[in-house]
């Protein structure tokens, strides 16, 4: 199982899913949302050979910890993985709007100045934003948009530009997620769950739900579980030769 966007360390008892992570054997990249949560995540992981932490900056929270920008793009040179990072359209975020966006062209900027890195973005009401971006920053890496919610056009326009999808049981429980995914790239799509932002009949939303997401893409899809799942490999595999260069060259 491959849960390519989960919030480990705001679990409230992170250790013992860390520990069921391990003890199942799931792929996990633990995004943060600060730099500063980086390092602390990263120790807390050590034993986990299939989990790697992103360090991020969440564009809701560029407002408050924008002084911690150094410290992300400092970390960019040390990690493959990058998110979360991206920009938020939200109402309330309007005045900082203009920010947010200064804010993720610097880190797309010094994820193209390293050689491209795996980013995972936010684009919630923000997927124009987001993508004029990417399209004016082409050696970025591999851009996944995470829970993807923008129209058909903006799918159409990231697919164009060499955008991935990661996509979880929150976003595919509506018509909408259904219909996008529907129309996402096969061989661009990895699974997440948004843990634990989620909520699936009353609880919690834990990595290993992803396997929730795999059955929901082979009904989207008409196919089986287990192709969907050895296409979800073959996904997964390329991310990590690209990761795997981008350290390399570091």
């Amino acid at each position: 199982m491959i849960d390519f966007h989960c919030h480990l360390d705001l679990y409230p008892d992170t250790s013992s899913v860390i520990a069921e992570c391990i003890q199942r054997k799931i792929f996990v990249l633990a995004i943060t949302t600060t730099p500063l949560a980086w390092e602390e995540l990263r120790k807390r992981t050590e034993g986990g050979m299939r989990i790697r932490v992103a360090p991020g900056l969440h564009p809701e929270l560029v407002p408050q910890r924008f002084s911690e920008l150094p410290i992300l793009l400092d970390l960019i040179k040390q990690s493959p993985y990058v998110g979360e990072v991206g920009i938020d359209g939200g109402r309330n975020l309007k005045e900082h709007y203009g920010l947010q966006v200064n804010v993720f062209k610097e880190i797309a900027a010094s994820c193209a100045s390293m050689g491209g890195r795996v980013i995972s973005i936010h684009s919630r009401n923000a997927a124009k934003d987001v993508l004029d971006v990417i399209e004016k920053t082409p050696d970025i890496g591999i851009p996944i948009l995470h829970w993807f919610s923008g129209s058909k056009n903006d799918l159409a326009r990231a697919i164009k530009l060499g955008c991935w999808f990661s996509v979880g049981p929150g976003m595919l429980k509506s018509a909408k997620g259904k219909e996008l995914l529907n129309i996402m790239p096969r061989d661009r799509v990895l699974t997440e769950t948004d843990g634990p932002f989620v909520e699936m009949e009353g609880s919690t939303i834990m990595p290993w739900d992803v396997e929730k997401a795999e059955h929901l893409i082979a009904d989207v899809w008409s196919i089986s579980h287990q192709e969907v799942q050895e296409t979800l490999i073959q996904n997964f595999t390329k991310i990590g030769s690209f990761a795997k260069s981008v350290s390399n060259g570091s």
